[in-house]
């Protein structure tokens, strides 16, 4: 028995099951957690080495290179790259997409145990840090303070992080910009010299006065007491009365040499919002969090939070990206009931019956609600991917029920009764349409295998759709003909006079319609030759579009979030990167009433804070953070803003040897970021490849469409360094590097010991006060001391010189690099990589040095060849489908025809609309295959059956057409107008979708128009040919 004819016999059962279906994927949805993108599975790891003391280059030399050749072998890499700065090395390994990250960090951790015996004594282990998403701040928040900055850290601490750490779901919080309190010891050089005192003999005593020790325990009586001395200083003050060593007789006091001061840390990053200092608070989550769930709870804390705050102290947001992740999911949330709507309307329209409506739509909510039982079941997420496969799928899911429906109704207008009439008519089009199923499975189910970046998105896609088509046929064959036999009866005449009045017109056009196509298909079928010629001339017109539909990886989104990175010249000092910040701020805070939020750092990020730490950080350097207005807030784009600040920039702030306007916050962030075309300059020689990189820089700077073109090699830095004479040092039996400690002391502080106050504990550092640390002459005078105590000049031992050294060393598979990079700015991707590669044959390159083109043009090209192939597999796996059903080999190959209609479309309507070629429109095109197919299929199953009944070609074809018009009409409204809130959508992350949208819809219509016509003429030809040789046979047997 068979599946709709034991569904009709049994509606209770039917209903129950689906009910069921529906009941348990409303409670997935109840559980399922929100976020942006699906998990994307992280292909990279860190390997970070701290050599302190080091330059770049000791640190090339000594820890990067022997830690690469070791690491090159580890399995599946694809790209080793590495930075090394002063004191740290920092080696990335990028690996294929689609291998278990934590079974390559295993691998990485065995090579380093290999390799540690061959690296410096003195550098430290090397540490291994995992990238993940979740490494990306869920919230960014500010922080405004006056009178209380100086114990901001500590309050911050106390009343907001601890807080918000202990939430369900937060991984860490981080503060930057609250610099720590810190107790410093500022002595005279002078004084210390006439006392005969030195730092290391101060720093020593501090720390063997602030100390309370045990002095064990003892019996008085019938009790035992423990004895203890209390020296820990209680206030700051305490420390000017320790004696420190004595001077003819008398007692020296630390007050005598040095004077206290209980201050902040020197030297540290500062963080500015909307003008007022203040600091910045990240916070990130845990591994597979709910974003949006963990942002709701911040976010209801923060009220709470900010009573026990003092009253100058305030908190405001300046990244939440939950909002984002909120506003998209409205948009598509939107796009997904408007469609719902739009596919309704087509099929009251085309049926005039309201139970008819209802029967196929009830199939829309059935199929789209049990896809939430498999994102539950698989632990994936409700987000934009798995949104936008609803939104693709309503059109088509209702495809299934509506050739089934459309043919129950046939029989039961011919008067069979409803029971039979839904058993027959479901079982004359149950293999077309188990059949068109397969092809588009057979073009969905593939994007699960796609890898990459561009898999990481449509793995979802494909399951998602594959997972709702085969849910919506089995509707179509059991729900639906089950509905049709209880709702469906035949018109009764008395009952329709009231629906005659307003009906009858829309049943006039649609007679007319067929009317119509009828007449065109008589007189194409006779010209055929005209046809076929005519409309291969259209396909081979719309092949010559191609040369102007640019490409690129991905739209660029406007999410509202800009980041803004600003360098001034090496050696600036922090006061002057605060001073030209602050007049850059006041001027766009005047200038766009679109920024809400607007945050900025500067200056060198202390070492354990590692979120500051990991990005570029020093007193030259900042960094800002502007949020804007929501998109449909202001009239201009994101795009149009962040091009006026580069404006801005170049005008009026000459100061600034770097400048970056990100849009999405970061630079070239692969989806939604501007897209950045990167060309890597190989070569070992510094001068030769700085040379290049400047001449690549101008030649890019003049093409049109690029924007922050920039080099990755930063200036030579200017240090001094002390040359000691080893003679010298040797003859008052001191190393280099007692010589060395004592400089660092004096001028970066000995942390002596640590004061305690209500359970925190802040460094005690000894050095040298400011004033006697600015001169050249102040380090030459500084007092290096032998072992018999003597104290030597440093002028005595060597000599102080300035030299220039590169600041950081930059290499990729295990070569020296420097990179060029510019932002692409509103031309599409291929044409600026076209026009800098004609110009890049005049730059002289010299011998040992290549260049190579990498960023998102890297990405793109690698996607497209994904895909490409992906095609291909797919038009091959939708044409076995098709030959399996059919029987023969060139039916399908007159199917397959339309495909070529599609392309078309999809070029014409790309150049019409302005958009370019990237993976979101090439995955709208290969979604159309199995899509378009599904038309021919329809189409060529009935002539089929037109001509087993004995039909001539010519009025088989004709015939088939006029009766499968509606049907194949119908399907293509569905899927186009379920398009079209993707297409023209306005909101949040909208960007994304419009190319896949603009793409189906123009394909759709251009192929549907033209497959209505050239199909079946080509199928009267084949036929036609196929009945020549049939008869020339039968001749030729005859004649025997």
């Amino acid at each position: 028995m068979s599946l709709y004819s034991s569904a009709v016999k049994r509606p209770v059962m039917t209903t129950l099951c689906f009910v069921t279906v529906i009941i348990l994927g409303l409670f997935s949805l109840a559980k399922l957690p929100i976020d942006l993108y699906p998990d994307i599975d992280t292909n990279s790891i860190m390997v970070i080495t701290m050599y302190p003391g080091a330059s770049a280059k000791d640190i090339e030399q000594n820890v990067t290179k022997p830690l690469e050749n070791t690491l090159n072998s580890v399995e599946h890499l694809k790209h080793i790259s590495s930075t090394s700065r002063e004191n740290t090395s920092v080696i990335t390994l990028e690996f294929e997409y689609g291998y278990d990250i934590d079974v390559l960090t295993n691998d990485v951790r065995d090579k380093l145990d290999m390799v540690k015996s061959q690296l410096p004594d003195d550098s430290e282990n090397p540490i291994i840090f995992k990238f993940s998403t979740d490494m990306i701040p869920i919230c960014l928040l500010s922080v405004q303070a006056d009178e209380s900055m100086a114990g901001l850290y500590k309050i911050l601490v106390d009343n907001v992080a601890n807080p918000l750490a202990r939430v369900d779901g937060v991984g860490s919080v981080s503060i930057s910009g609250a610099p720590k309190r810190e107790i410093h010891v500022y002595v005279d050089p002078n004084r210390l010299e006439a006392y005969n005192l030195s730092v290391e003999q101060i720093a020593s005593v501090i720390g063997a006065e602030n100390r309370n020790v045990p002095g064990g325990s003892f019996d008085i009586g019938s009790n035992t007491y423990a004895l203890r001395v209390q020296g820990e200083f209680e206030e700051t003050s305490q420390m000017s009365h320790i004696p420190v060593g004595s001077f003819q007789g008398k007692i020296v006091y630390l007050s005598d040499v040095a004077k206290i001061v209980d201050s902040l840390e020197e030297r540290t990053q500062r963080t500015y919002n909307d003008g007022k200092e203040g600091a910045m608070i990240v916070i990130q989550k845990q591994s597979g969090a709910n974003s949006v769930e963990i942002s709701d709870k911040v976010m209801k804390m923060l009220p709470s939070l900010e009573k026990n705050l003092p009253s100058d102290v305030k908190i405001g947001v300046i990244v939440d990206t939950s909002d984002n992740i909120r506003n998209t999911i409205a948009a598509l949330v939107e796009t997904v009931m408007y469609a719902l709507l739009f596919v309704m309307i087509v099929v009251f329209v085309f049926l005039g019956r309201w139970r008819a409506t209802l029967i196929i739509v009830i199939t829309i909510p059935v199929s789209l609600i049990a896809s939430f039982i498999y994102l539950f079941a698989t632990g994936n997420t409700l987000n934009i991917v798995s949104l936008s496969a609803l939104s693709i799928s309503i059109g088509m899911v209702v495809d299934d029920a509506i050739v089934v429906l459309e043919n129950v109704t046939t029989h039961i207008e011919r008067g069979a009764d409803p029971k039979q009439a839904a058993v027959h008519g479901t079982n004359e089009v149950a293999i077309s349409v188990i059949a068109s199923t397969l092809t588009l499975i057979a073009v969905f189910f593939p994007l699960t295998l796609v890898t990459g970046m561009t898999g990481v998105l449509f793995r979802q896609l494909g399951w998602m759709v594959t997972i709702m088509m085969i849910i919506s046929t089995t509707c179509a064959l059991s729900l639906t003909p089950m509905l049709c036999s209880q709702w469906l009866r035949l018109k009764g005449k008395a009952t329709d006079g009231n629906k005659k009045n307003w009906y009858s017109h829309i049943e006039r056009a649609l007679d007319k319609f067929d009317d119509g196509y009828t007449s065109l298909l008589r007189k194409v079928v006779t010209h055929r030759a005209l046809t076929i010629v005519v409309c291969l001339g259209i396909f081979v017109g719309s092949i010559f579009l191609m040369k102007f539909v640019g490409t690129e990886f991905f739209p660029t989104q406007d999410d509202g979030r800009l980041g803004v990175n600003l360098e001034l010249p090496i050696g600036a000092r922090v006061e002057e990167a605060q001073e030209v910040t602050g007049r850059l701020d006041s001027l766009w805070r005047a200038k766009y009433p679109e920024i809400m939020v607007m945050n900025y750092t500067v200056g060198p990020a202390s070492s354990d804070n590692t979120f500051a730490s990991l990005s570029d950080n020093g007193a030259h350097i900042i960094s800002m953070n502007i949020r804007l207005l929501d998109p449909g807030d202001r009239k201009r784009g994101i795009r149009e803003i962040a091009e006026e600040m580069r404006k801005d920039l170049s005008d009026n702030f000459p100061e600034f040897k770097k400048a970056q306007v990100n849009i999405g916050g970061g630079r070239g962030q692969g989806m939604g970021g501007q897209s950045t075309v990167d060309f890597e300059i190989y070569g070992y020689d510094f001068d030769e490849t700085d040379r290049v990189a400047a001449e690549l820089k101008q030649i890019l700077e003049g093409i049109e469409g690029t924007a922050d073109v920039t080099v990755s090699r930063s200036d030579y830095q200017p240090e001094y360094q002390v040359d000691f004479d080893r003679e010298k040092l040797s003859m008052y039996g001191i190393s280099l590097q007692t010589a060395a400690y004592y400089l660092r002391n004096r001028i970066n502080g000995s942390t002596a010991s640590q004061f305690r106050e209500d359970g925190e504990e802040y460094d005690i550092k000894v050095m040298y006060a400011p004033e006697h640390r600015t001169s050249i002459e102040d380090i030459e005078n500084i007092l290096i001391y032998s072992n018999e105590g003597k104290g030597i000049r440093l002028k005595e031992l060597g000599t102080v010189v300035e030299r220039f050294t590169p600041p950081t060393i930059e290499r990729k598979d295990r070569e020296r690099i420097i990179t060029v990079s510019a932002v692409v700015d509103g031309v599409p991707m291929s044409q600026i990589v076209t026009q800098a590669e004609l110009q890049m044959d005049n730059i002289d390159i010299p011998a040992g040095i290549t260049i190579q083109i990498a960023g998102s043009y890297e990405d793109q090209q690698d996607s497209f060849g994904d895909l490409l192939m992906l095609g291909v597999l797919i038009i091959i796996l939708v044409y076995i489908v098709m030959a399996a059903q059919f029987e023969s080999l060139t039916y399908p190959g007159i199917i397959m025809t339309s495909l070529l209609f599609a392309f078309s479309g999809v070029f014409l309507i790309l150049w019409m609309t302005g958009h370019t070629l990237n993976v979101m429109s090439m995955i709208g095109a290969i979604m159309l295959i199995g899509i378009v197919v599904k038309n021919g299929i329809v189409l060529i199953d009935y002539i089929t059956l037109n001509r087993e009944r004995g039909m001539s070609i010519r009025r088989a074809v004709i015939d088939g057409g006029r009766s499968r018009l509606r049907p194949v009409v119908m399907t293509t409204l569905t899927t186009i107008l379920g398009m079209v809130p993707m297409a023209v959508g306005s909101g949040q992350g909208a960007e994304m979708w419009r190319p896949m949208g603009t793409a189906v819809i123009g394909g759709l219509t251009f192929s549907t128009v033209l497959t209505l016509l050239f199909v079946p003429v080509l199928y009267c030809v084949f036929a036609g040919n196929g009945v020549k040789r049939t008869r020339r046979k039968l001749r030729a047997q005859h004649s025997k």
